[in-house]
């Protein structure tokens, strides 16, 4: 039976938190396990009202097939926001729409990659780009994240491989929280100027900050050799499923080849709502109410993890995003864990699908963002009971 299969996906594992996200149908469960934004804020009243214009406006033309490279009005705005916002010019010709920023990734490695070719990645790492890069079964090159960003001894270490790609998320690090420091993207940014490394810039969560300053793009010190990956999935909704990637001007024929290859196209119809809500309604309103929002469900966690969890166990404390990660002693694991948790009805994402390596792991993944702060308080609580118990039993 396995002779029916591509080798590509016989390693490949189903999502970990997909699998997870079953276990919540149980009303009764607290869940931190999903990156899922809050949607109570999804600007439900507003996209009702641009689907409506759309309609009326486009009549049946947003409902044919399309350009592959996206709705120019849309990679227009995209254009406008790098260049208000970061102080970046990436002109809207460099600029295709996807679905989602994973559907990039897919692109980008679909591009790049050979069986066997050398990739960097994150240590802990963003699981939905693991799995996504393992279907074109690269070496990966793991490089560990601290609190100020990549560790750049490890890196240069890494970089002699002639690694193709260096997968970053460095704006609240996806699973850690945690942010690049400047002086790090720096140094790092001076290592891949050395080399023929292209550093994929993912940022999802950038747009979320809730405390302190933007920090400059991986882009203002490394052009040349920056791809950037953005999506609305975060911002505005994820149903959509509309993300981009601004890429170096010698890779965006072979992105566009392979987008079409892909799917012909991102949605049309989306792009229009989509275009229609961000040219009519303040989006930076918006962010602000998502931010406020964030930043107070986040410090209720660590206040309830400050107040609750013993103190041996250590968590990041993030300025932005959607995730906190924990640490339990080496000598505990999360796994074990992650299933005290769920006989308490609350579940979390241990941190072992967040390595390449297989290896047990005593860290593990929290999200804030789409659960309300008694909620979070509570969730907490059932926690702290799992681990005492755990700590008990290991007596």
């Amino acid at each position: 039976m396995r002779g029916l299969f591509a080798d590509r996906i016989q390693d490949v594992p189903r999502s970990f938190i997909r699998e997870i996200l079953k276990v919540t149908t149980d009303k009764s469960m607290i869940s931190f396990a999903g990156g899922l934004p809050n949607r109570q804020y999804f600007p439900l009243d507003q996209l009702r009202e641009s689907t409506n214009r759309v309609f009326d406006r486009h009549s049946t033309d947003c409902l044919q097939y399309s350009n592959s490279e996206g709705l120019l009005e849309l990679r227009e705005y995209i254009s406008k926001r790098y260049r208000s916002e970061q102080g970046l010019e990436i002109p809207a010709e460099r600029i295709l729409i996807t679905n989602g920023s994973q559907q990039a990734l897919d692109l980008i490695a679909k591009v790049t990659i050979n069986d066997g070719d050398p990739v960097v990645i994150e240590e802990p790492g963003y699981l939905g780009a693991i799995q996504a890069l393992s279907l074109y079964r690269p070496r990966f090159l793991p490089v560990k994240v601290n609190d100020e960003g990549m560790d750049t001894r490890s890196l240069n270490k890494a970089i002699k491989h002639n690694p193709k790609i260096m997968y970053t998320v460095p704006n609240f690090q996806n699973p850690s929280g945690i942010s690049y420091s400047y002086e790090n993207r720096s140094r790092i940014a001076d290592i891949i100027t050395r080399s023929d490394c292209f550093l994929v810039e993912d940022d999802p969560y950038g747009a979320l900050r809730f405390q302190g300053d933007p920090i400059k793009s991986f882009y203002h010190l490394a052009p040349a050799q920056t791809i950037l990956l953005g999506s609305f999935s975060k911002t505005v909704v994820p149903g959509f499923r509309i993300g981009w990637v601004a890429a170096p001007e010698k890779l965006c024929d072979k992105l566009l080849i392979a987008k079409q290859a892909a799917d012909l196209h991102t949605c049309n119809f989306t792009q229009y709502v989509l275009v229609d809500f961000l040219t009519n309604y303040p989006i930076d309103t918006h962010l602000q109410t998502i931010r406020t929002v964030y930043g107070a469900q986040c410090r209720a966690m660590i206040e309830a993890i400050e107040r609750d969890f013993p103190d041996y166990v250590s968590c990041t404390r993030p300025r932005g995003g959607m995730f906190l990660w924990g640490r339990l002693p080496e000598k505990m694991s999360s796994l074990e864990l992650f299933d005290r948790a769920v006989a308490r009805k609350v579940v979390f994402v241990p941190g072992e699908p967040f390595y390449t390596r297989k290896t047990r792991s005593s860290t593990f993944r929290l999200n804030f963002s789409c659960t309300d702060e008694q909620v979070i308080d509570e969730g907490i609580s059932r926690l702290a009971e799992a681990i005492v118990s755990m700590e008990s039993a290991g007596r």
